[in-house]
Order: C-alpha cells, then sequence, then structure tokens
C-alpha cells in the first residue's frame, strides 16, 4: 500500500515540512499537535481548551486517513507545566476514556510560549 500524507492546512507544515498525519499500511502516525483552535486560528489561554482543540484537528486528520479515535493505540501528550496532569481527565477523558491506549505524559517546552499542550496519536487498524 502507497504510502498516504494528510494536511491540516497548516503553514508549519510546508514550512516545516511535516504532515499532519502519514498513513503506512494499517498505521497511521498523527504528528503532534497544539491547541490553537482549528477555524479562527488563535490560542487560547485554557490547557483545557487547548487540548479539546488539538484532538479536534487530530479526529479530522484520523477521519481523513480512514481512522478513527477507536482505532488509537497510543498517545503522547506533552505539557509545559507538571499542574497540567491534573486536567487531563477533563481533555482525553471524553475521548479516550473506553479507548484506553497506551498513554505518556511528558513535561516539555514547547516551540511558543502560548502553547501549553501538544498531543500525538498512533492508530493501527488490523
Amino acid at each position: 500500500m502507497p504510502r498516504q500524507l494528510i494536511s491540516s492546512g497548516s503553514p508549519f507544515e510546508a514550512q516545516v515540512g511535516y504532515s499532519r498525519a502519514v498513513v503506512q499500511g494499517d498505521w497511521c502516525f498523527v504528528a503532534g499537535t497544539t491547541g490553537a483552535d482549528p477555524e479562527t486560528k488563535t490560542m487560547p489561554d485554557d490547557v483545557v481548551e487547548q487540548g479539546r482543540n488539538a484532538l479536534k484537528v487530530i479526529g479530522k486528520a484520523l477521519e481523513d486517513a480512514g481512522f478513527s479515535f477507536a482505532d488509537v493505540v497510543r498517545v503522547t501528550y506533552y505539557i509545559t507545566d507538571a499542574a497540567y496532569w491534573d486536567v487531563m481527565g477533563d481533555i482525553a477523558g471524553p475521548v479516550f476514556g473506553d479507548i484506553r491506549p497506551a498513554a505518556s505524559c511528558v513535561i516539555a517546552g514547547l516551540v511558543k510560549p502560548e502553547m501549553k499542550i501538544e498531543i500525538e496519536v498512533t492508530a493501527f487498524k488490523g
């Protein structure tokens, strides 16, 4: 099966040279996605809102690739403050509560100071 590249239209994709998602066979790899509002492109201040926005963009990329959140087997959260872990249930619970993919959370600096969370997923259909 040929490699399929999925774009969300983010200017960073062309600038940096990456795809929002790559499908290879039964696998879909979704790039780290931060929390800008997918319609307005503005970055909310609230980490929960940022996380929900990131998951909207990820959900669209999965759908465009022929996958869904139910296919996600791995998720990695990057947060800029350990205190944000306390609200991860509000961000991820509604999406992954029943799916329960393997998960990791890393405290890290992100590329812009207003970014508080970045999420990446791997999905598998097999």
